[in-house]
């Protein structure tokens, strides 16, 4: 792969979580626990397809034509935890010729975000695809990974991170507060299964328009919260100012997200929310 489709590929599986749900009981969830704290946030299951197109407000270099899907499901309870099955599809158009970049995540975090399980799949033009397959978990202030793919190995990380859905917990637990950035470092097995990410968060003051994609004009979206989020997203230790990656959405308090944008560097990508089914949600007191 060219560096772009290592970037485009790596990065995949948190375009799906980014895009999760992170929110307050919605009025729609089958829930008969107990009323939550208000500032309890559950993560909300559903399954989302998003249609990509170029962005073309943004130079993008040799890239002449892209377009894509991503697709993905989220299931599970604050209780046990909640999975993530996910694929991103994307075909682009270059000098060279066409190329289409496979990717597709599955993965697994504890309902107390204390461990997290992931396995990402990448390929491009048709190539034999890429396998990161690993593990991590919390351990004394910090964390340690245990990779089955590409080979076997064990490090540790003293520093703290949060695990995605730990990580978007924490944005939309901002947004209620009226904060305008948070900054959290994450591990979320991208690329290599080793890298860390500090995370720039710029969240906007809550949008009282109506949504302008169709799935979102719904009775349950009518009166619900949902502000304008940048996440980028920095490698620990590279010394670099520039982002590696940066995605913008409309972030519901249900966490269902629409008008997403994935900028990565050389070019950049826009989502439509094109189809959106929302999932029963099983009780849990937690």
């Amino acid at each position: 792969m060219n560096d772009t489709s290592l970037r485009l590929a790596g990065h995949a599986g948190r375009v799906g979580i980014a895009a999760l749900l992170l929110a307050a009981g919605p009025a729609w969830a089958q829930v008969t626990a107990a009323q939550p704290a208000p500032d309890r946030v559950v993560l909300a299951p559903h399954r989302a397809v998003y249609d990509l197109v170029l962005d073309n407000a943004k130079p993008s270099g040799n890239i002449e034509a892209a377009k894509g899907r991503i697709a993905f499901e989220f299931t599970g309870d604050a209780c046990e935890g909640y999975a993530l099955s996910f694929r991103q599809v994307t075909q682009l158009g270059t000098e060279a010729g066409p190329r289409v970049i496979d990717a597709r995540t599955t993965s697994f975090e504890a309902g107390d975000g204390g461990s997290y399980r992931f396995k990402t799949e990448s390929s491009s033009g048709g190539t034999k695809p890429e396998t990161i397959d690993g593990t991590a978990e919390k351990n004394g202030g910090g964390y340690e990974v245990k990779l089955r793919q590409p080979k076997p190995e064990t490090h540790r990380e003293g520093a703290d991170a949060l695990f995605p859905n730990a990580q978007m917990k924490a944005v939309i637990q901002a947004a209620r507060a009226g904060k305008p950035t948070l900054n959290v470092r994450l591990y979320d097995g991208a690329n290599s299964g080793k890298e860390v990410y500090d995370t720039l968060s710029i969240i906007g003051k809550r949008i009282e328009s109506e949504p302008s994609e169709k799935p979102l004009q719904r009775t349950e979206f009518e009166k619900m919260a949902r502000w304008p989020v940048t996440i980028s997203y920095f490698k620990v230790g590279s010394g670099e100012s520039t982002p590696s990656y940066t995605i913008s959405f409309e972030l519901y308090e249900n966490g269902v997200t629409g008008a997403i944008r994935l900028d990565y560097g050389s070019f950049a990508l826009r989502g439509t929310l094109t189809r959106l089914d929302l999932l029963p949600q099983e009780a849990c007191a937690k």
